[in-house]
């Protein structure tokens, strides 16, 4: 069985981190991305060391092409925001399930020994039961929680029912270097820090006291290679998170203590679509993958915030 490591969405955000990981474990890497949301720029220091391909797995026979050869599939790719999937569905619809099913059939007629898929805890919507537990039905409240579900369960379907090994990670609210603050999809994390560095109001939908359950992206990284090699993980889905929750507002709190500054802040109405509390049960991921989170919320704000002020580029490695 091959040992190259297919990571589609290289050069995103969570994905270029996972491929920073497996190169720096000796692992051959290829990367496939169409640059729609990710950017070269956050591989620069592992270029040379990674296969990239520019293209779209909406195409079957690009999928076709970019599985040949591989053992190992890391499926990050997506166009992930909540926000934009409700604005274009259609096309929101063709990255997160048409992308993901062509992955699936590529690597069930090529062999892939395991398929790890990049789930989200939108799914779970917007349920006041805390915390959420992976027996709990789904409830997605816009198109790309939806279309993230639907991709879980497909994963789930082609282990049923073909024997491909693939393992679903529910991730919850990632954060940390490389995360782009410009879009106007950005996460939170990211576009409060870049603010507060230029002495920028900040904006928060709704009253701010949601809460997230805010996960370091290194702690994604580490579940994704767990899930490579769990033995009683297959056909699965796994919260990963850190098992705690932050409200918005305590989130600046954090931030202003981290950076020195006081926040100025304007609250907006909250936005449809968007989930009032969220938090994971990391019951299962301990047991099945050996995952325990080891980077918490405020050890990994203040690495983010040194990431922005080190490299003030647009991508933060």
């Amino acid at each position: 069985m091959s040992n190259l490591y297919l990571v589609t969405g290289g050069a995103g955000f969570i994905g270029s981190h996972i491929v920073r990981r497996l190169v720096a474990n000796g692992e051959h890497v290829r990367v496939i991305d169409n640059l729609c949301t990710g950017n070269r720029q956050r591989l620069a220091d592992v270029w040379g060391a990674v296969d990239f391909v520019e293209a779209d797995l909406v195409d079957p026979l690009v999928a076709d092409r970019v599985v040949d050869g591989v053992g190992y599939v890391l499926h990050q790719a997506a166009i992930p925001s909540v926000q934009r999937s409700i604005r274009d569905p259609l096309a929101s619809n063709r990255a997160n399930i048409t992308a993901t099913l062509n992955l699936l059939e590529s690597s069930r007629q090529r062999g892939v020994k395991r398929f790890v898929y990049a789930a989200s805890s939108s799914a779970y919507g917007d349920t006041p039961v805390l915390p959420k537990r992976e027996d709990m039905a789904a409830n997605p409240l816009s198109p790309y929680a939806l279309q993230k579900h639907v991709g879980e369960r497909y994963c789930k379907l082609y282990y049923e029912l073909f024997c491909l090994e693939t393992v679903s990670l529910r991730y919850f609210n990632v954060f940390g270097p490389g995360q782009d603050p410009h879009s106007e999809y950005s996460a939170v994390i990211p576009k409060f820090i870049t603010k507060l560095l230029a002495g920028e109001p900040l904006t928060v939908f709704g009253d701010g006291e949601q809460s997230r359950d805010f996960t370091y992206v290194d702690n994604v990284v580490e579940a994704n290679l767990l899930a490579l090699n769990a033995k009683d993980a297959l056909g699965k889905v796994f919260n990963v998170g850190c098992g705690a929750r932050v409200s918005l507002n305590d989130l600046i709190r954090k931030l202003e203590a981290i950076l020195g500054v006081r926040a100025e802040v304007d609250y907006q109405p909250a936005r449809p679509g968007d989930v009032r509390d969220s938090l994971a049960a990391i019951d299962l991921a301990r047991e099945h993958l050996g995952y325990s989170p080891q980077v918490s919320v405020d050890a990994g704000l203040k690495r983010t915030v040194e990431a922005f002020k080190t490299h003030p580029s647009e991508f933060h490695r």
